[in-house]
């Protein structure tokens, strides 16, 4: 190449100062300029994402010191804040380490050039190489793109973080990992799934901020209505006060009434606000003290569809066995 050919006169101009203001102070500037274009990128996405993990922090202190009341909504953020706040620094981190990352590649690609440029190389073949080559590798790696932007905005929004229970569709149980561009999701049979973020096209997360244990108790249609649902409440109540699940309650259990009503039973929703994933183990613990209260009340849980085969092959449906009895004696001659 004509650029490496050296004759003395060129070892000559090497020596005087206009050779050294010429190429080579320009080529030094722009690697320094672009090392100092990249360090001060790099400092500000580490400043403002560490804003934004102590900014949250500051308002939930705040919270904290006004004291708000049970019904505020962001009383329920207050109570998941030291959860809350780690994952928020999870994500600051996760975000600015990737913008960090996008940033030094981009700076360092325009600086090369640049400087491939100043030394008199002819970039027009090698950019037209390099445009064919994008879009051949765009249209081969579009899934693989959309998998990284559906990441990026996963962490970036918090829809889901390790430790969650999730359901992604196809794939529910217990977030083990978050990638960029694939999650790893642990079903209850053990099984691990990997599901690709651009697939994701739904959430369902039961572990942010609160969830709700809902109950449908079924009691005997002719049950009084009233009794059976202030039995039902205070046996909630109970729970609330009980040392091992109590902490566990956020809030009042609330009796939301008669959710159904069939020939056999009536069916009375009971609803318990309860801290993230406890809903289950709270809504357990709540039948086994339903099922002690209403057997000391003398009420029993009806039996749906059952049929009572009698001597001789009749079938009775349950609960018919008297008026079956009744009319069976009536049909009787009297002696």
């Amino acid at each position: 190449m004509d650029f490496l050919a050296v004759d003395g006169a060129d070892v000559a101009a090497m020596g005087s100062l206009d050779f050294w203001l010429d190429k080579p102070l320009r080529v030094s500037v722009i690697i320094i300029g672009a090392f100092l274009l990249n360090l001060a990128v790099r400092i500000v996405i580490r400043r403002t994402t560490g804003k934004i993990a102590d900014g949250e922090t500051a308002k939930l202190e705040k919270l904290e010191t006004a004291k708000v009341g049970k019904k505020d909504p962001r009383y329920w953020l207050m109570q998941d804040s030291p959860i809350a706040v780690v994952r928020r620094a999870q994500r600051a981190k996760t975000i600015g380490s990737v913008l960090r990352s996008i940033a030094t590649v981009a700076i360092s690609a325009i600086g090369v050039l640049m400087v491939m440029t100043e030394l008199g190389f002819n970039l027009a073949p090698l950019l037209a190489s390099a445009g064919i080559a994008g879009v051949a590798i765009g249209f081969g790696a579009q899934t693989l793109v959309k998998d990284y932007l559906s990441g990026l905005f996963m962490v970036a929004e918090d829809q889901y973080g390790i430790g969650d229970v999730v359901d992604l569709g196809e794939a529910s149980g217990t977030v083990e990992s978050v990638g960029l561009r694939v999650t790893q999701v642990r079903a209850v049979d053990g099984t691990l799934w990997h599901v690709r973020n651009g697939e994701i096209l739904r959430v369902g997360n039961s572990s942010q901020g609160w969830a709700r244990a809902v109950l449908d108790i079924p009691v005997p249609y002719d049950a009084d209505v009233e009794k059976v649902s202030d039995l039902i409440l205070r046996s909630a109540k109970d729970l609330r006060e009980d040392s091992e699940y109590g902490r566990l309650i956020l809030d009042d259990p609330e009796l939301w009434g008669v959710e159904a009503l069939t020939g056999e039973s009536i069916t009375i929703r009971l609803a318990i606000r309860t801290k993230p994933l406890e809903q289950w183990g709270v809504a357990r613990a709540m039948r086994a003290r339903l099922k002690r209260d209403l057997d000391r009340a003398g009420l029993r849980i009806p039996l749906l569809n059952q049929t009572v085969i009698r001597d001789g092959g009749t079938a009775v449906p349950a609960g018919s066995e008297s008026h079956a009895d009744t009319a069976e004696s009536a049909a009787q001659p009297t002696a």
